[in-house]
């Protein structure tokens, strides 16, 4: 009955709340906010932020309101989207100071993520964190975490030799043994390793009801304290599942490293080498080992193959540079990548083709801000659209097709267009950039350099389409590749010698 109770008195707090913010926000709203859809009283845009596509609808708003900035509120919160990589830079990098502050969610620490560097909010807290970063993951340390990526990377290769047809696999087993190498000298060795499901499930459910508009907990944090049980509690009961698969992702890799460092000694690893150096000190405290822990689950988060097979002018043009500068006796190393513009491109180009992520991270406005005649008011959420910068035809000519000679000059050389949108912006930049470059760069020059990829056939010899379609199974956050057939062949009988030792 206390729970009914409770629960009952939520509800009304957050019906008056609700009433409250929403007179408030139209007392105290200017009439110069950016354009964007008309809000309902009330809810506002809720029902008109997109759960399927939000990149494109984002960007067919700004068509309608001739605006490449756009408003929307939900219950008098505000959202802004910035489409133009200029407006982004103005305000998340030369504006930093206003806008380097993460959303207060309670969904975040509803899930576990309250540890999350990337989604923490500005403040003291934060700078622990990212000092840490900085002195681990800055570009002069990303070499300390070649070993690992050289190991996996051969792994990968011998795996995709065995069994090609199953690539999708093999490609996440890297992608995330990568950062669990690096950060924890957790050695994984397959998919199904119960780390690996539960972070996948985890950021899943996570994701959905971060998005805008994806959970009414976001606009009203009091509604939190209603019980999981209660009729309608569906973001509790998904907030609770994903903060159980959360504790799994961050506990399983630093047990089994803490137990290997009982028994003796183990491969340098961003946490072990943290331990070391305090326990050696005998100053570890409590608070550092969280933030490092922290640090190691941050970093811890198919398009190439997929434009490589169905692009074999370009996969000719790289796999004819590789054999000119590396030749077919070793596999690339990183010291070569300023010597092959031509991966660098399509390394480039991929990521504008297809950046991971559609829409950035929010930033939180900490004050109010007038830009181009508009006021936008503290508190707001500013998103950078980088699938509509990416794909921005007054900087990318037919920004639709797959064309790394864009990043090259009439000379061969690389263009000065180097900067990688979906890292992020400002201050709250990808902590792990250097160490995820040069493991993508190492992802696509090693596989052209020692496989070839094309269309698959089927049992009559014909050629098998390859499936074009992405989804955004986030919301519109995350892209991810439909499942698709291609054919993978190494490029010679030599090839096993090159990664099996």
């Amino acid at each position: 009955m206390d729970s009914f109770l409770s629960a009952a008195l939520s509800i009304l707090a957050g019906g008056v709340a609700l009433w409250t913010t929403w007179m408030w926000t139209q007392w105290r709203a200017p009439h110069h906010l950016p354009p964007g859809p008309k809000p309902w009283p009330i809810i506002g845009n809720l029902l008109d932020f997109p759960m399927r596509d939000a990149a494109q609808v984002y960007v067919d708003w700004a068509a309608k309101c001739n605006s490449n900035i756009v408003h929307a509120s939900a219950f008098g919160s505000h959202t802004l989207i910035l489409n133009k990589r200029e407006d982004a830079i103005e305000l998340l990098e030369n504006r930093s100071r206003k806008y380097s502050n993460r959303p207060y969610n309670p969904i975040i620490d509803m899930v576990g993520w309250q540890g999350n560097v990337a989604l923490m909010q500005y403040g003291n807290f934060w700078r622990l964190h990212k000092k840490i970063c900085q002195q681990s993951l800055r570009q002069e340390a990303a070499p300390l975490y070649n070993p690992v990526q050289l190991d996996k990377m051969k792994l990968f290769l011998r795996n995709l030799l065995e069994t090609p047809e199953d690539f999708e696999r093999h490609n996440k087993l890297f992608s995330v043994g990568i950062p669990l190498g690096t950060m924890y000298g957790y050695d994984v060795q397959g998919v199904d390793d119960p780390c690996v499901e539960a972070a996948d499930e985890s950021a899943f459910l996570a994701v959905r009801l971060l998005l805008p508009g994806g959970s009414i907990l976001s606009v009203f944090p009091i509604l939190r304290h209603i019980p999981a049980w209660f009729p309608g509690a569906v973001s509790r009961r998904i907030a609770e599942k994903a903060r159980d698969l959360t504790q799994i992702t961050m506990q399983v890799p630093m047990e089994n490293l803490k137990k290997r460092m009982a028994e003796g000694p183990v491969a340098p690893s961003l946490v072990s080498t943290f331990l070391q150096e305090r326990n050696s000190a005998a100053n570890l405290s409590e608070r550092e080992e969280e933030i490092v822990a922290n640090v190691a689950y941050t970093v811890y988060g198919g398009t190439f193959f997929h434009l490589i097979a169905t692009h074999p002018e370009v996969q000719k043009r790289a796999q004819e540079e590789l054999d000119r500068i590396v030749g077919s006796s070793r596999l690339p190393v990183f010291e070569d990548r300023e010597q092959l513009p031509y991966i660098e491109a399509i390394y480039r180009e991929v990521l504008r083709w297809q950046p991971p992520l559609s829409l950035c991270i929010p930033h939180i406005l900490s004050e109010d801000d007038y830009y181009k005649g508009y006021f936008i008011p503290k508190g707001t959420a500013v998103f950078a659209n980088l699938w509509a910068m990416t794909h921005d035809e007054e900087v990318y000519k037919n920004p639709h097709k797959f064309v790394p000679e864009r990043f090259l000059d009439a000379n061969g050389a690389l263009t000065k267009d180097d900067r990688v949108l979906a890292y992020g912006f400002g201050r709250r930049i990808c902590v792990g950039k250097h160490v995820a470059s040069s493991s993508m760069w190492l992802l696509m020059a090693s596989i052209l350099a020692t496989f070839n990829l094309g269309k698959a056939q089927d049992e009559h010899g014909k050629d098998i389409p390859i499936n074009d379609e992405y989804t955004d199974a986030n919301g519109g956050f995350m892209q991810h590749k439909v499942h698709f057939h291609c054919s993978i062949k190494p490029r010679s009988d030599c090839v096993k010698e090159l990664f099996m030792v």
